[in-house]
């Protein structure tokens, strides 16, 4: 399997917006940190979210091509078929089945990180550590905040049977461990 540094490399050589790999970045430390709380493979979880963009830059005008051909490059470089098959499930436009619960994670904890980034941002300190689940929960219900991260998505971890505060939760917890790598310490 592709170690870690690997897939970073893989990631940065496909990858080049700065804050898009940020997005990785958070996206992967969720996806551990889901995997750990559900006693799933936290190296595989992780790998899906690290590189589950990997093919933005090439798919950024064709939404319908995002994640088909990420899921291929991936397949390509050796990673895991459930790893391949998350990648290729979180976008929600190709309407396949998320078989798995790491593919139930990666598709609510995309639009996640969106949203605990947002919430960061507008705090003056720009800080991770200003936030806790109930302002999340509170920017979660202003329609107008962070339009890009889609509510319905987010709120798709019931498929986890997590609830809505204990899946923020674990997303903040996971991306205030990075925090420094985001820019958000």
């Amino acid at each position: 399997m592709v170690n870690r540094n690997e897939a970073l490399e893989l990631l940065k050589k496909n990858l080049k917006n700065k804050n898009l790999i940020k997005h990785c970045l958070a996206v992967e430390a969720v996806m551990a940190r889901l995997a750990e709380h559900f006693g799933e493979d936290e190296e595989k979880w992780a790998l899906a979210g690290l590189l589950h963009d990997i093919d933005y830059d090439y798919t950024k005008d064709d939404p319908h091509k995002h994640s088909l051909m990420g899921a291929d490059m991936l397949a390509e470089a050796g990673l895991p078929e459930d790893v391949v098959y998350a990648v290729k499930v979180h976008n929600e436009a190709h309407g396949l089945p998320r078989n798995s619960r790491m593919d139930k994670a990666l598709y609510a904890t995309d639009p996640l990180t969106g949203l605990i980034t947002a919430a960061a941002l507008i705090r003056p300190e720009k800080s991770l550590f200003a936030l806790d689940v109930q302002s999340l929960l509170k920017r979660y219900k202003e329609k107008s905040f962070a339009r890009g991260a889609n509510r319905e998505i987010i709120a798709s971890c019931r498929e986890l049977e997590l609830s809505l505060e204990e899946f923020m939760g674990l997303g903040l917890e996971a991306m205030q461990g990075i925090a420094g790598d985001l820019g958000l310490a």
